[in-house]
């Protein structure tokens, strides 16, 4: 039947829209694509929703989840056949202990952006750079969540890794981009009206944690703000 719907440049200003190609049936899959990068929500991996590092799939049998949210240890729950988590395929990174749910989504994270952002022995290190940067994130941001700063270190990572950083760059660089009042109204939404100091203490972590002279122009005030607003305008938040 071809797929159902495409995307489409629509303006600048937008950006891209996805438009039916054809009557679509209830229930269909609309349209599938893998996320340009992803990243769990800081609070919601703190209070130990377990996910893959890399495609956010839960780690957690139905039965563990409904353990965990009720507090009751002992519950069973009936056809655990019916749950499709294989914890056989789990693994973990040999030198940070993130879990994913497979060697490829290990592996897939491990070539994009994973090598710079592996926190390897400082995981728990508070005075890391990187454990500093979402402390001081989640301190300004909580739930219910709508955005992580590690979207952005994701991406940071991402062009170091890169041997083709143009690419990349470019791959970014087609989220439809703001004027510098849209920018600041979406930075004000996403951090309330201390926005401006928070903005520059994040820049001035971020910078610690991540600089890279090839990408210097996120780095700045104006370019920061402005990656925050391509993260906050373009972000899509899924919450489970």
């Amino acid at each position: 039947a071809g797929a159902a719907a495409e995307a489409r440049f629509i303006s600048s200003a937008k950006g891209k829209g996805l438009f039916a190609t054809r009557n679509i049936r209830k229930g269909e899959t609309v349209f599938v694509e893998r996320p340009v990068v992803s990243s769990q929500f800081l609070w919601n991996a703190l209070y130990n929703y377990r996910a893959c590092d890399h495609c956010l799939r839960a780690l957690e049998t139905a039965e563990e989840n409904a353990q965990r949210l009720l507090g009751k240890s002992s519950l069973v729950l009936p056809h655990p056949e019916q749950c499709s988590i294989r914890k056989d395929l789990h693994q973990q990174c040999p030198r940070c202990q993130v879990t994913y749910c497979s060697a490829e989504c290990r592996q897939a994270a491990l070539e994009q952006y994973h090598q710079v952002l592996c926190l390897g022995p400082s995981r728990d290190d508070p005075a890391h750079p990187l454990n500093k940067l979402q402390e001081a994130w989640r301190n300004m941001h909580y739930p219910p969540e709508t955005s992580s700063i590690m979207l952005m270190a994701r991406m940071v990572a991402t062009i170091k890794q890169a041997k083709d950083k143009e690419w990349w760059i470019k791959a970014f660089s087609q989220f439809c981009s703001k004027t510098a009042n849209e920018e600041e109204e979406i930075v004000h939404k996403l951090l309330g009206d201390k926005f401006k100091g928070q903005l520059e203490l994040l820049r001035l972590l971020f910078t610690e944690a991540l600089y890279d002279e090839y990408l210097s122009r996120w780095f700045t005030p104006e370019g920061f703000r402005s990656l925050f607003a391509l993260v906050g305008t373009n972000g899509q938040g899924i919450g489970t």
